[in-house]
């Protein structure tokens, strides 16, 4: 059934206008005016904006981190009801199984008939051995245009050293696939983990402590300095601190591709709520770590002047029962991580748009089109495009209320936006043409997402 969106102001990376909107058999068929007679329902957006579904460049669905699993895909409805169509979610590779074949087992396990939006992959380096290299070569041929190395977590499985990531940017520079990075100092944040510990400082707040922005920031020049080296592409994942800002904007001017995103917990949430009693501060606890609002405000500057091209969730689906609180009484052994896949969109409108420090353009590159481009994915997704997929968002600009775990759907215990304003909110949710959710409810069918393949050579051509 046509369905034509009337009367809205359609939003792109670019700017702003007025036009109805036509989906069809999934697609945007046509923009224009006066389009009434050509479809059979119409839905009338006065007074809103037409926004391009997001496209979160970063979920963690069934991943197995510090001796638990995150939530898995039954629970990917709440990114739809929050304004995200499509999520980029990284593969976790089991010891001995290569890339190509990890990629296979988590669609089948996590994604199949079980992810609500739809869903592209990024790989994600566990196991490194000498046959890595040459996998690196075949992710595109199964639709897969990046792949995620760590240089953190000091003598785990996702640990790679300056030898591995640069030998990896190698062979991604040639196969087309964009290489991510966890970028902190595996070895500084050990020796200060260890000293935190022979101190008995245990406590959640400590986390902070022992990864100072310094960490990052350190790991972030390293990384760039091997990409010039490589001539290789890089992204760097969830961005914390305003010196690392800084870095990557010198190194892109220098020509560098360095890119990177951030997260809604490094623009609103605050390093002082690692101190909540009753060890409510693991609730917090994530790498790298909260940060002072100085940064806060270097990071939204960031965002709105293209330094940083994505804003992601980084969605971990922890419960503080059960699994954070797993390290009571060592906070080195809390789960790191948190929800926050349903509220994305809507923290970044109310503390960027709605307090004047990002434009309405500016909030819809770095939701959906820059992550699309990024993934290759661009323009079947991340616009408003003749030919795109009928990903729409309606969005209401005068909404008021709170973020509150009673209207999350993230299937966690706790949101760790709990009492905060909220201001704007999807009103309708088109994935593909059909409704899936309405305001702040979802109303879809639950697992119909499709996955999506990524185009190589994506970072090439972004026009960034």
């Amino acid at each position: 059934m046509a369905t034509l969106i009337k009367n809205g102001t359609i939003v792109t990376s670019e700017g702003e206008y007025s036009a109805d909107v036509l989906m069809d058999k999934e697609k945007i068929v046509t923009i224009g005016r006066n389009l009434d007679h050509l479809a059979e329902e119409i839905v009338d957006a006065a007074g809103k904006y037409l926004l391009p579904g997001g496209v979160d460049n970063h979920t963690h669905f069934g991943m197995p981190f510090g001796g638990t699993t995150t939530k898995g895909c039954d629970t990917s409805h709440a990114a739809v009801v929050g304004g995200t169509t499509t999520i980029v979610d990284f593969v976790p590779q089991p010891k001995g199984l290569g890339l190509a074949d990890a990629v296979k087992l988590h669609e089948e396990k996590n994604f199949n008939g079980q992810c609500t939006p739809d869903y592209a992959f990024h790989s994600m380096v566990m196991d490194v051995n000498d046959a890595l290299y040459g996998e690196i070569l075949k992710l595109p041929a199964i639709g897969i245009s990046s792949i995620k190395l760590f240089m953190a977590y000091k003598s785990s499985v996702f640990y790679c050293n300056d030898g591995v990531v640069f030998q990896a940017m190698q062979k991604a520079r040639e196969a087309g696939v964009t290489l991510m990075v966890h970028a902190e100092s595996a070895d500084l944040t050990d020796v200060l983990q260890k000293q935190c510990v022979a101190k008995g400082q245990l406590e959640p707040r400590y986390h902070a402590v022992s990864r100072p922005p310094v960490v990052e920031v350190e790991c972030v020049q390293r990384v760039l300095t091997l990409a010039g080296v490589a001539e290789a592409p890089v992204f760097i994942a969830h961005v914390s601190a305003g010196e690392s800002v800084r870095i990557l904007r010198d190194a892109a001017a220098a020509g560098v591709r360095a890119y990177g995103e951030t997260c809604p917990q490094y623009i609103c949430l605050g390093v002082d709520n690692l101190s909540r009693p009753n060890f409510e501060g693991a609730k917090y606890v994530c790498s790298p770590a909260l940060r002072t609002p100085d940064h806060h405000e270097a990071l939204l500057e960031a965002l709105q002047r293209g330094w940083l091209q994505v804003f992601a969730s980084d969605h971990s689906g922890l419960m503080f029962k059960g699994q954070k609180d797993m390290g009571r009484g060592d906070c080195t052994k809390i789960p790191n991580g948190g929800p926050g896949v349903q509220h994305r969109v809507n923290l970044l409108w109310t503390y960027g748009v709605a307090e004047g420090k990002l434009s309405r353009s500016r909030l819809v590159d770095v939701c959906a089109t820059a992550p699309a481009k990024l993934n290759g994915l661009y323009p079947q997704k991340g616009a408003i495009l003749v030919g795109a997929d009928a990903d729409i968002v309606v969005f209401d600009p005068e909404y008021k209320g709170t973020f509150t775990l009673a209207e999350t759907y993230e299937g966690v215990d706790f949101t760790p936006y709990e009492g905060m304003k909220q201001i704007g909110r999807a009103e309708k949710v088109y994935v593909r043409g059909r409704l899936m959710a309405e305001k702040g409810k979802f109303v879809g069918e639950k697992g119909e997402g499709r996955f999506v393949p990524g185009k190589p050579y994506a970072a090439a051509y972004t026009g960034f």
